[in-house]
């Protein structure tokens, strides 16, 4: 096997190719609504929250009408989202954190962002990347973990200790659409009970091709 870094060049390039339209699968239309959609879309599908946002992003329009929101209602409103009880609080304490200490807009710097209630690196790091066109970082995901793990990326199962491996081997102006279609690649081919090797463009450059089921 090549050298690592000749492998995600060539990664890189395999990927701009097989998902030259990837983009964030979440629906917003500025920074607050992707946020709370990142918050939302913790244990669930991104299908899912998009359905659920639709009606929510109507019925609470921006950053004041979610923190003066009752936490029975909230938890009604995102229910088909799971955990719900737990991201009704979340998204309601994190509104009034906004509110109160932002002016109502969202922060764009990581660390005023993992100050906000219920908000981690890898949300924050969703906002940055997709609403402010401002990486710090790579999102990593369930997906990433996994993919980039089977391709020889990563050894680690700690998402930040994952996400600095990935930030010292890909170029910084490719972190945001590297995520999105490692993301991609996750949910149609490299899945997580039976990666579909004999179909993957990226067999050759995957360690992990030949012994994986597929």
């Amino acid at each position: 096997m090549r050298k690592k870094t000749e492998r995600v060049a060539e990664i890189i390039v395999l990927l701009k190719r097989l998902y030259p339209k990837a983009k964030c699968s979440l629906d917003f239309t500025n920074p607050f609504e992707l946020l709370i959609a990142t918050m939302l879309s913790a244990q669930s599908t991104d299908v899912r929250v998009n359905i659920v946002t639709k009606s929510l992003f109507r019925k609470y329009p921006d950053p004041a009408s979610f923190a003066r929101a009752s936490q029975v209602e909230m938890e009604r409103d995102v229910k088909q989202t799971g955990f719900f009880r737990n991201k009704a609080k979340a998204v309601i304490a994190a509104s009034q954190a906004i509110m109160e200490k932002h002016g109502g807009e969202v922060p764009q710097s990581m660390e005023e962002l993992t100050a906000l209630p219920g908000v981690g690196r890898k949300t924050a790091n969703v906002v940055l990347s997709n609403a402010f066109k401002a990486p710090v970082g790579i999102v990593v995901d369930t997906h990433v973990t996994r993919v980039t793990g089977r391709l020889g990326l990563t050894k680690n199962v700690d998402a930040v200790k994952i996400e600095e491996d990935l930030m010292a081997l890909v170029p910084k102006k490719e972190w945001t659409n590297f995520s999105h279609r490692i993301i991609y690649h996750g949910r149609g081919i490299c899945i997580a009970r039976k990666p579909k090797c004999a179909i993957c463009k990226l067999n050759e450059l995957c360690p992990s091709a030949e012994e994986a089921p597929g």
